[in-house]
């Protein structure tokens, strides 16, 4: 069966970025500090990441965090999404309109202009086709950014959140949960490395 999983890095007050992100300053002031786990040798870290890359059927992503990765400072391959590990899926991005060219074009890119559920599935689609051809269950991700996840969260598109608590403080930035509708989660797992504490909840 294949999931919807909201999967961040956030601070210890609650944000996903440093203040002023963008295709040029990345995660904002600071925003870095959030993925030090995800190039972590730790064991555990690795741990986390090579499972997540390997569920991972689609990931859909919003247009300004798209902007971050495909931009002159964001992604390469050393550094993208499934660098390293066991592959890339396909990516599905929330926009209004798509982007003229696309720096990452080794990347399977889907562009979608008709709201987030629709994106979602898009990319369910996407995730059920490659858990067909592997044999495996493949699930969709929901990787930011932040307003990505919290549309998400509120429309009861996420069946289970995972967050990368880094141990920073940012004081600002972009927040996660503000004035989100209540939820009710179930915590299934807590995995703590000395990068981060990783945190997974079922959602209800």
């Amino acid at each position: 069966m294949t999931r919807i999983i909201a999967d961040i890095s956030v601070s210890l007050d609650g944000f996903v970025t440093g203040p002023d992100p963008g295709p040029e300053t990345g995660l904002g002031a600071g925003g870095e500090a959030l993925h030090t786990w995800a190039f972590s040798d730790d064991p555990d870290d690795r741990r986390v990441l090579r499972e997540a890359t390997a569920r991972s059927g689609a990931v859909v992503l919003g247009r300004r965090l798209f902007d971050v990765v495909d931009g002159p400072n964001g992604w390469d391959d050393e550094t993208g999404y499934g660098a390293g590990e066991v592959g890339r899926p396909a990516f599905v991005v929330v926009t209004s309109s798509p982007p003229e060219s696309v720096r990452l074009t080794g990347l399977d890119w889907t562009f979608v202009t008709t709201g987030l559920p629709d994106a979602v599935t898009t990319a369910r689609g996407r995730a059920e086709a490659a858990s067909s051809d592997s044999g495996k269950d493949l699930d969709v991700v929901l990787m930011g950014g932040g307003a990505t996840i919290g549309s998400a969260f509120d429309a009861g598109l996420v069946d289970v959140l995972t967050l990368h608590l880094a141990p920073v403080v940012l004081g600002t930035g972009t927040p996660l949960f503000t004035g989100r509708a209540p939820r009710t989660l179930v915590q299934r797992n807590v995995i703590p490395t000395s990068t981060a504490t990783h945190l997974t909840y079922d959602v209800l």
